[in-house]
């Protein structure tokens, strides 16, 4: 069983790496034809809410999304979510019913293929600067006035503790409530039994989306009050 599950695993990266070359023409075409952000938002609802989906229904994954309907596709939201599989990302993005950008490692864009589009669709950092993680928060901010979602991993990386939650950075919160925008938290409950280290299986993957938390009328203060809600919900759902 170990042996498939790693097949199984080699198999769903080289799908995703031909998925994504295969696709490179569609984003080529938004990019060329569809003017300013529209062509951003064609591309980035194409690989959410096709691209992802077919590749899931390839390697065998379905997703049991719960609470979908308590969040508003067209409202901008900051949306944290636990990470501890690389198929985090792809589970999220089609797990949320409009699109958003995610704020990713600069690190990523070394990927071959997937690099290109991490650069192109999603907002970066680079950790280990001061600097751009200053640019980051004033282009998050930006985006968010903007209209856009943003998805950001409060842990800042995957969690490859026996804790069922890393950390949380303070980022996240804070940006939600200096731009007063709601805070959208998705909580993967069982990616532990789909993926594990260089493991993969076919397998049903249950996300739950809480409703929104308002960040009206919160100051600097509130930010370890709004960390600690949005991790006791997560760990509400991980423990049931």
């Amino acid at each position: 069983m170990a042996i498939f599950q790693k097949i199984w695993a080699v198999y769903a990266v080289l799908l995703f790496l031909v998925l994504m070359t295969i696709g490179l023409p569609v984003l080529f075409f938004f990019m060329a034809f569809v003017p300013g952000e529209r062509a951003l938002r064609s591309n980035i609802y194409y690989l959410h809410h096709i691209f992802t989906p077919l590749f899931l229904t390839l390697v065998g994954i379905r997703l049991k999304v719960e609470g979908r309907e308590r969040l508003d596709p067209g409202h901008s939201y900051v949306i944290v979510g636990n990470h501890s599989s690389s198929l985090d990302f792809i589970v999220h993005a089609h797990a949320f019913p409009g699109v958003f950008r995610f704020l990713a490692k600069q690190e990523l864009q070394k990927i071959p293929v997937f690099g290109w589009v991490v650069k192109k669709m999603c907002l970066t950092v680079d950790r280990s600067s001061a600097m751009s993680r200053a640019r980051s928060v004033v282009a998050l901010k930006q985006h968010l006035a903007d209209g856009w979602s943003i998805f950001i991993y409060p842990e800042g990386s995957r969690n490859k503790t026996e804790d069922l939650l890393g950390p949380f950075y303070d980022g996240a919160f804070r940006i939600a409530i200096q731009t007063k925008a709601p805070l959208a938290v998705a909580t993967i409950t069982n990616m532990s039994k789909i993926s594990s280290g260089y493991n993969l299986h076919p397998g049903t993957v249950r996300i739950v989306w809480d409703e929104p938390i308002s960040t009206e009328g919160m100051k600097g203060e509130d930010i370890m009050a709004l960390k600690e809600k949005a991790e006791q919900l997560m760990l509400q759902h991980l423990k049931e």
